[in-house]
């Protein structure tokens, strides 16, 4: 494990609001990210990074340092992630949103997506299953290793290898079909 500025909270009991703020600074949009790419959904991505950094503030003496501050964070956007896709009450709210149409021309996410990567990248990404999108979210954005991927989805490492492999394949697929090389 490659240590980082935050491995020190591995030993304190509570999190001071200096450190608190450090660390909502260099992993926030990190968060964010991860939490966008599972439900792909703006507000519930907002949602999730404040409930991952309270979650932190408060839960830092059960952290046990077995992995990197990094990766328990992310572990943490991921199992709020996937809660709130789980449940009911979201999927008729995020219907009733598709029926109607949000109205909204350029919104935030679209502005930080176009920054952090090409549109048509990011487009066939977000078109892939979750759970190829979600490894390689976790490799290319977040460079976690192939053994943090594994403990983080809870997979073997040869898993997360074939699921990153598969994703890589429809990823170059697409972007050929995209640019009309399909014979390539």
């Amino acid at each position: 494990m490659i240590a980082t500025e935050h491995d020190y909270l591995i030993h304190v009991e509570y999190m001071d609001d200096i450190s608190f703020r450090n660390l909502m600074e260099a992993y926030g949009e990190e968060v964010w990210g991860y939490a966008y790419s599972i439900t792909r959904n703006t507000h519930q991505a907002d949602d999730i990074a404040q409930e991952v950094f309270l979650k932190a503030y408060t839960k830092i003496a059960e952290f046990r340092g077995e992995s990197s501050i990094k990766t328990w964070l992310l572990t943490i956007t991921r199992n709020l992630a996937y809660n709130i896709r789980k449940s009911a009450f979201i999927r008729r709210v995020t219907l009733v949103d598709v029926v109607r149409g949000s109205g909204s021309q350029n919104s935030a996410e679209s502005q930080y997506l176009d920054q952090s990567y090409t549109d048509d990248l990011w487009k066939i990404v977000m078109k892939l299953p979750t759970k190829y999108r979600e490894v390689l979210q976790l490799d290319a954005r977040h460079q976690l290793s192939g053994k943090e991927m594994s403990s983080l989805l809870g997979i073997s490492e040869g898993t997360v290898k074939s699921r990153l492999y598969r994703a890589r394949q429809a990823v170059t697929k697409s972007l050929k079909e995209a640019n009309g090389h399909e014979n390539d």
